[in-house]
């Protein structure tokens, strides 16, 4: 029907153009789920709210000291990262649809693509992803329009939150996704390179994995290219200070997780995702690319080079149907990296590490406590066996005021007893001490 439906009279004349009833429309909802009725109490006054409210955050666990990370990390915010982003000219621009008159919101967008191209060592960079996850679903469409290939190679040792994002956003496509085992937290080299051939659109692994191994993947890199497929690379953008970077490894399209650059957890959200490529690729790349440009007067300015979005161009020519705009969040991370600098990110990177090591050395030398991988080769997680179930134990600590870790029976079969623990600059050592001395005491 050409018309919005706002009237009861408009709604049944357009369910009996449908030839359908209301209930037709939730026919697919189980019946447990409905809802009844609307039961709703009485409205009270806005200080009955307040008060009802705060009772209801009081009931919150906000003194836990957090080691859990699995992709989003507890990281120290400076105070100049919200000062400068909650700024009224920043916080309460939106999608530049009219650029010429968004200078300063272009700008900060250009600032921020470039960073992220020094950060990964790549050529172009983008903005508008959500999160690391649909970032890298983003790069896996992006690797099949550019190949024109349907098949897909993924590691298991990729975040599983992002390997189920990717098989949501594909069960109903034409894709063959092949996932692969890891060998003692490591990704199936042998494996990866038995499953390439000349369908292969793109292998994509984690660095470091979900795992907190630390891999090199120039030699996968080196046999995709050699059947004409790309490696797409996710990485953990603080790692980068220290670990060799995607681009020198040999990576076509690189994505991750934004929010350790300046945001905070915020139960889920929002963050930010980021991608950066090859030029070479710069036409298939989803979102919105910044560029900077002269007017005809010689002067410095910036135009929205690329717009592949659906709200931009025809929708059969889009390449994504990303719709809102994360300059907000770029911006954040754009403040955090300027802020940090090239030695500040090298600092935080090696204080991860170095209080990880520290953190792993007291925690295995608890009895009964094992390290589940024998490699040591990781940045700031790793992963513990446990003499009993991994879930349980976290449970316990939660009650001492720690969020220890990351059970992984969720979703690895085989893995009760083990448990991924994370471990950023914040934490101190007196705090990893008494997490060791609690851990020792629940056991």
């Amino acid at each position: 029907m050409p018309f919005i439906a706002n009237t009861d009279q408009q709604q049944q004349e357009m369910l009996k153009e449908l030839n359908m009833s209301m209930d037709d429309l939730f026919a697919e909802i189980p019946e447990e789920l409905r809802c009844k009725s609307f039961n709703l109490p009485e409205g009270i006054s806005e200080q009955a709210v307040r008060q009802t409210l705060g009772g209801l955050a009081k009931k919150n666990s906000t003194h836990l000291t957090g080691f859990i990370g699995g992709g989003f990390y507890d990281h120290y915010i400076p105070a100049a990262v919200n000062a400068l982003v909650s700024r009224s000219e920043f916080y309460t621009a939106y999608t530049p649809y009219q650029p010429e008159t968004s200078q300063g919101t272009l700008q900060a967008i250009y600032e921020y693509q470039s960073m992220i191209c020094r950060l990964t060592e790549m050529e172009v960079a983008n903005a508008s992803l959500y999160d690391g996850g649909t970032a890298l679903y983003e790069a896996m469409m992006m690797a099949l329009r550019s190949t024109r290939r349907n098949k897909i190679i993924i590691d298991d040792s990729v975040n599983p939150i992002y390997r189920v994002m990717i098989q949501s956003y594909t069960r109903n496509l034409k894709i063959e996704l092949v996932e692969t085992t890891n060998i003692d937290g490591l990704a199936s080299r042998d494996a990866i390179i038995e499953k390439l051939d000349d369908k292969t659109a793109a292998v994509i692994v984690q660095n470091p994995n979900f795992f907190g191994c630390i891999e090199d993947y120039t030699d996968i890199a080196d046999a995709a290219h050699a059947r004409g497929a790309l490696l797409i690379a996710s990485c953990y953008p603080i790692s980068l200070g220290i670990l060799k970077t995607p681009g020198a490894m040999g990576a076509d399209i690189v994505t991750g997780e934004g929010q350790s650059l300046g945001m905070p957890l915020s139960f889920g959200g929002p963050y930010l995702g980021f991608m950066a490529t090859r030029s070479q690729l710069m036409r298939n790349i989803p979102g919105r690319i910044v560029g900077e440009t002269t007017d005809s007067q010689g002067r410095r300015g910036f135009v929205l080079t690329l717009q592949t979005r659906e709200q931009h161009i025809r929708r059969e020519k889009a390449t994504s149907n990303i719709c809102s705009n994360e300059a907000l969040c770029a911006l954040t991370a754009l403040v955090y990296m300027s802020l940090m600098g090239k030695n500040g990110l090298k600092d935080i990177a090696q204080l991860c590490a170095d209080k990880a090591s520290y953190a792993y050395n007291r925690l295995t030398a608890i009895p009964s406590v094992t390290p589940h991988f024998q490699s040591k080769w990781f940045f700031n997680e790793f992963v513990l066996d446990l003499p009993g179930n991994a879930a349980d134990v976290i449970g316990k600590l939660v009650e001492k005021g720690f969020a220890a870790g990351f059970p992984l029976s969720r979703y690895y079969q085989g893995m009760d007893n083990s448990m991924l623990i994370g471990v950023t600059e914040k934490r101190t050592k007196q705090e990893i001490g008494m997490l060791a001395e609690a851990l020792e005491a629940v056991l």
